[in-house]
């Protein structure tokens, strides 16, 4: 950009210049996108949560007069308006959609700064959350928690396995009697029935007969 006793001339496009000495200024303006790391941010959440978000965002200039008439330092105009802006964001949301819902984060954040820094001729093309520290007790009781979800889900599945076993009612004349389903256990487990050979496996580590068996066993 040339000024000229303080005035804008316009903007001169990149090359060789004649200017007047001591009459005219050029300020150099750069037109490339710029990254600027955003600090982290002490925050706390909905859910009185508190966590340290740290950011990254990409900004370039798009109007050299107004980036440089409107504002007196429009990098640090936008650093201190991106970390407030994050504070405002992150705290609006819970512990569980700061860390599952990134993508939305980051959206509300660009769309804001890009509301706020169109006067000054900037553009925000992208903002990203960088890092996400929890306190270490919030990470043992989320530790905590998956531990029992997962002993949740084993005891599901083991109790899931045991109902598809099915008492076997053995007549009175012997014609379904224990024996004979102890051998067809056996001739389904070495043919690869897994779950014939689950139940069957677990009856001899008992020492004792089954009392269920599978629904496709004889009867």
């Amino acid at each position: 950009m040339l000024f000229r006793l303080g005035r804008v001339r316009g903007t001169r496009a990149p090359g060789f210049r004649m200017i007047i000495p001591f009459v005219d200024v050029m300020h150099r303006v750069t037109l490339r996108i710029i990254t600027m790391p955003i600090q982290s941010q002490g925050i706390i959440t909905r859910d009185n949560a508190s966590v340290d978000v740290s950011a990254v965002a990409y900004f370039r200039v798009v109007d050299a007069v107004k980036s440089v008439v409107a504002i007196e330092n429009v990098y640090a105009a936008i650093d201190q308006i991106a970390q407030t802006t994050l504070r405002k964001v992150v705290g609006q949301h819970t512990l569980d959609e700061t860390l599952s819902e990134t993508d939305r984060i980051n959206l509300d954040i660009r769309e804001i700064l890009d509301v706020n820094t169109v006067d000054w001729g900037v553009e925000v093309t992208l903002v990203e959350l960088k890092d996400i520290q929890l306190p270490d007790s919030m990470k043992r009781a989320m530790a905590r928690q998956a531990e029992a979800e997962r002993e949740k889900r084993a005891k599901i599945i083991n109790a899931e396995g045991e109902s598809m076993c099915r008492p076997i009612v053995a007549g009175v004349d012997g014609s379904t009697s224990a024996l004979h389903a102890a051998r067809w256990a056996a001739d389904e487990a070495a043919g690869g029935d897994r779950e014939a050979r689950s139940c069957f496996n677990s009856s001899r580590l008992d020492g004792r007969w089954p009392t269920r068996w599978p629904s496709n066993w004889p009867r």
